[in-house]
């Protein structure tokens, strides 16, 4: 239930912030920045840029709370790039599920009452939780992040300045102008630069999105890598590429390429020119899948016992939880696992991905097509069985694919990381063929759930071999409230 009373506000120990800001620790970068009063600039705190006498300084929530303040931000370390924070932690959860529905675009045809009323609060009291965790309105963030991805669009390519306004989320150009010279005191125009190692490529359009280091980079393409869906992704070239297909008031079809770049501590993500009119929405979903807004460090902090109590190199510093960059996606692909091997069920989603999927031209031979969404399925026609049975989809999984798309065009489900998560579990459970694996499972990747872990899968008890799997669940308990980092570690070390 939500309190009737607001949290207090996240209060900043300027000391402690000072002293993270000195150091330039990564594992404070996006968790508060700094702001100088002579030059009138914000930056994060790991930038490297000289200041003045620690008098002068001041610390910021938030990126928008710092421009709320009259700050510009730093052209050196881009505060437009800096990782988000997690969902995950249980204080300012609800302020932060607002604030990724906010960079999902939701407030761009809804309104702030709608937003509230989704995350089941009232519009004042989803004011007075936000400006605790964040430092400014809601209004005031969804203006901070529309300006601060329109400088990374004007920093890293060459697009012309009217479709950088709309790809960042403004309705005029006037509108974007006059916010622009506003809150930074300059013209759009001034950020351009010449940049060759972040321009077109492919004919896309390439932004950086940094994450807090250190991180496993081939752990986590070698996890993607072994449950891509032939014709929707592929991992090469030390890459990961995939067919993207955003619903809104129109269907927008495209691709994106993500590559890590270690040098800046940012994931590359080339994003197709068709994509641009909801290039936030497939950054959050990029965010998400690599799990870019997570901090290691204090993760690893937890975890490291298993090293001891499990094997050495059990768990590694900067293990990420892989997401889902499309949600029903991955979990018709769990559903197609249940029971067989992960190269048995690439191959059932690659006959539904070839045989309903919508194909899409890309500059990439193996991909090929877009993945069906729930309306595909249900509008068939038939027993959905004689549709997927020829595909050697069996019957029980027939049903349960079909059940679970009644539920999301019923909105009764909701996958997605703002959902919550311990409810949307004990309604995965209700639908046909949904045991407390895959709902575990689910609940790990499409909601990105740090707590899930199905004790009851075949490589968590080959890892933790030869413990029955009742006292692979109770060793679990130690894990929490990372216990899908946990699993993961577990599932990687197989490889290993």
């Amino acid at each position: 239930m939500t309190p009737n009373v607001p949290q207090p506000p996240r209060e900043l120990d300027r000391e402690a912030c000072f002293e993270a800001f000195l150091a330039h620790d990564p594992r404070f970068d996006g968790r508060f920045f700094v702001s100088n009063k002579l030059t009138g600039i914000y930056c994060r705190p790991i930038c490297r840029a000289h200041f003045s006498r620690p008098d002068n300084f001041d610390f910021h929530l938030s990126a928008a709370a710092a421009e709320a303040k009259g700050y510009r931000p730093c052209l050196k370390c881009r505060p437009e790039i800096a990782p988000g924070l997690s969902p995950a932690e249980a204080g300012p959860r609800l302020a932060r599920r607002a604030a990724l529905l906010i960079e999902r675009d939701f407030l761009f045809e809804s309104s702030l009452a709608d937003l509230a009323r989704s995350l089941g609060l009232t519009s004042r009291h989803l004011r007075r939780v936000f400006d605790a965790e964040f430092g400014v309105s809601p209004v005031q963030y969804l203006q901070t992040r529309k300006l601060l991805l329109a400088k990374n669009l004007l920093t890293d390519t060459n697009l012309p300045i009217t479709q950088i306004a709309f790809a960042a989320g403004f309705s005029s150009l006037r509108r974007f102008n006059d916010l622009f010279k506003q809150r930074y005191r300059l013209a759009p125009s001034s950020f351009k630069k010449d940049n060759t190692s972040l321009k077109k490529t492919l004919d896309g359009a390439t932004l950086l999105l940094a994450y807090r280091p250190p991180y496993q980079w081939p752990s986590i393409l070698e996890f993607l890598a072994g449950r891509a869906m032939a014709g929707v992704e592929e991992v090469a070239d030390n890459s990961y590429r995939r067919v993207v297909r955003i619903q809104d008031s129109a269907t927008y079809y495209g691709w994106i390429k993500v590559s890590d770049r270690p040098e800046k501590k940012a994931l590359a993500v080339t994003v197709a020119p068709g994509l641009l009119p909801v290039l936030p929405r497939v950054l959050a979903r990029v965010r998400t899948l690599f799990d870019t807004d997570c901090d290691p460090c204090r993760i690893y902090d937890k975890l490291r016992v298993m090293n001891e109590f499990v094997k050495p190199g059990a768990c590694l510093p900067g293990t990420r939880l892989p997401g889902a960059f499309d949600p029903f996606e991955m979990a018709v692909r769990a559903i197609l696992g249940q029971q067989i091997t992960v190269k048995a069920a690439r191959t059932l989603a690659g006959r539904l991905t070839r045989t309903l999927g919508t194909p899409v031209t890309t500059p990439f031979a193996e991909l090929t097509h877009a993945f069906p969404q729930p309306r595909d399925l249900l509008s068939l026609g038939k027993p959905i069985a004689d549709h997927l049975g020829p595909l050697g989809i069996t019957g029980a999984r027939c049903r349960s694919i079909l059940a679970l798309a009644s539920a999301i065009e019923l909105e009764h489900i909701h996958l997605d990381m703002t959902a919550d998560p311990e409810q949307m579990m004990e309604r995965l459970l209700e639908l046909p063929g949904f045991g407390p694996w895959t709902a575990q499972y689910v609940a790990m990747r499409a909601l990105s759930y740090p707590d899930a872990f199905p004790h009851t899968d075949y490589g968590l008890k080959k890892a933790l071999a030869p413990r029955p799997a009742r006292e692979v669940a109770a060793l679990s308990e130690q894990w929490r409230p990372w216990r899908s980092y946990a699993a993961i570690n577990l599932w990687n070390s197989l490889n290993h």
